[in-house]
């Protein structure tokens, strides 16, 4: 199903940007058997805009739509993930165009308590849980490369001293994220 938001914006340099109100994508992270972060990853249909790389669920949002539910709707379509098992944590703008054509990217931040199952739809030739550190190995997304380093987990913290149980995301400060073992 089409929503209003699917369309290009074309930025004053001529670059094209997919969502005609922005786009968002679902980091989704959860705890691998020995606790450790794994994040969900997709690798995109060859027909997609670049195509064969490994990227975040998502795409354009739609204009009713903030950037937590656009992340969560395309997750559900895109990869199968029932929104009500993911938490959301926070919220980046990891890509901005001003100018005469505005557009954000915008990366939402979300856990679940285990590896949750997927199931691709057309857009998608796989999807895996990929542990952090193996990540950067991978042929990514120029975006969801260029965004990687800003959103990725920089250091582990032992116990549960942040109010939640379980292992799980926390934002240090603005764009600054830590794994928190339980």
């Amino acid at each position: 199903m089409r929503g209003d938001g699917d369309g290009w914006v074309v930025a004053d340099t001529g670059a094209r940007f997919w969502g005609r109100y922005g786009a968002a994508g679902l980091l989704l992270r959860a705890p691998l058997p020995n606790g450790q972060p794994a994040v969900l990853l997709q690798h995109r249909a060859w027909w997609s805009h670049q195509g064969g790389t490994w990227a975040l669920p998502g795409g354009a949002r739609d204009s009713h739509e903030s950037a937590e539910e656009a992340a969560l709707r395309e997750a559900a379509e895109e990869a199968g993930i029932d929104p009500g098992a993911a938490t959301v944590r926070s919220s980046v703008v990891t890509k901005r165009i001003d100018g005469q054509a505005r557009w954000t990217y915008t990366t939402v931040i979300a856990d679940a308590a285990e590896l949750l199952p997927t199931a691709a739809n057309q857009e998608s030739t796989e999807l895996r849980w990929v542990p952090e550190e193996k990540i950067e190995g991978m042929r990514l997304h120029p975006g969801f490369k260029s965004s990687w380093p800003l959103l990725r987990v920089v250091e582990t913290l032992p116990g549960a001293p942040n109010g939640f149980t379980g292992a799980g995301t926390v934002e240090l400060e603005s764009g600054r994220f830590a794994w928190q073992l339980p």
